[in-house]
């Protein structure tokens, strides 16, 4: 909220709607003379957004953030005082055991955003090749283990197709070999982390939101993204470079006190980066 610099009357978007959290203080900011537009794929997000957020001067739409500009057309907007992204998956989603999301899910793995568009997850699992499944979960995913995890999913789908998330996250956990100590994560993280980037198509939203912000942002206007992982983060840093557009206001990424962690742990990996939009 600081590096946003809210003000009432403003007019601010929220690409990432979620849980809603961030809209709600951006829209007590603005005032009812301001607006928040929020948007999501996620058509449980925008139905219970406005249902929980009535009365509040926001908009919603259901859209990529990627498409800010076409929402911002369709609402007659030409250009707004600041954007805020929040990247990733939000609680909701994770806790909704129909969605796949959780490692101990008995719903299909989808990790899907919006689950009327694209492919679900289980299904790319039990058609891929073991090279270009290795493929995605090493680019994506960042994980050494990726030809091992590929290999066994190979091994287990010839027997009976994987579709729960669960018996997903058990068939990768015995392919990474035991470490001691134990991980601080579980050992199918990542390899989940690179499955929802690819069926969700993020980097590549997320790429073209970052060239197309900058149009629709008032000079002066800022930015402020929150990214949870290295391949998101560093698509944020190289364009807030750019000093024809960016003035950065964070030379290194701002990431959560010991306090917040304690408060809540989900924050250890969400790295802040913020830039004002120049003249």
């Amino acid at each position: 909220m600081s590096f946003l610099a809210i003000r009432p009357g403003m007019r601010v978007v929220d690409g990432t709607l979620g849980g809603g959290g961030h809209t709600r203080l951006l829209a007590e900011a603005v005032g009812a003379e301001g607006l928040v537009v929020a948007i999501d794929r996620d058509p449980e997000a925008i139905e219970r957004g406005a249902r929980e957020m009535a009365g509040l001067p926001v908009r919603f739409a259901q859209a990529n953030y990627c498409d800010l500009p076409e929402v911002l057309d369709a609402l007659s907007i030409d250009t707004v005082d600041a954007v805020l992204l929040d990247v990733g998956l939000s609680s909701d989603q994770l806790a909704d055991e129909s969605r796949g999301f959780s490692f101990n899910s008995d719903g299909p793995l989808d990790l899907r955003f919006d689950p009327t568009e694209g492919e679900p997850a289980w299904r790319l699992v039990n058609r891929m090749k073991p090279d270009s499944l290795a493929d995605i979960i090493f680019e994506f995913g960042e994980e050494r283990y990726s030809r091992r995890i590929a290999r066994k999913i190979a091994a287990v789908r010839e027997k009976e197709p994987i579709r729960s998330a669960r018996d997903f996250a058990a068939v990768v956990a015995s392919a990474i070999p035991r470490q001691s100590p134990p991980p601080r994560i579980h050992p199918a993280t990542r390899t989940f982390q690179a499955l929802r980037i690819a069926v969700n198509q993020e980097l590549k939203s997320l790429r073209i939101a970052l060239e197309r912000i900058p149009a629709r942002l008032a000079a002066g206007g800022r930015c402020a993204v929150i990214s949870f992982h290295s391949l998101e983060d560093r698509l944020v840093k190289e364009a807030f470079r750019n000093r024809q557009i960016w003035d950065c206001l964070t030379r290194s990424p701002i990431e959560a006190s010991p306090e917040e962690l304690v408060r809540n742990s989900r924050s250890r990996s969400a790295k802040l980066r913020a830039a004002q939009r120049l003249g």
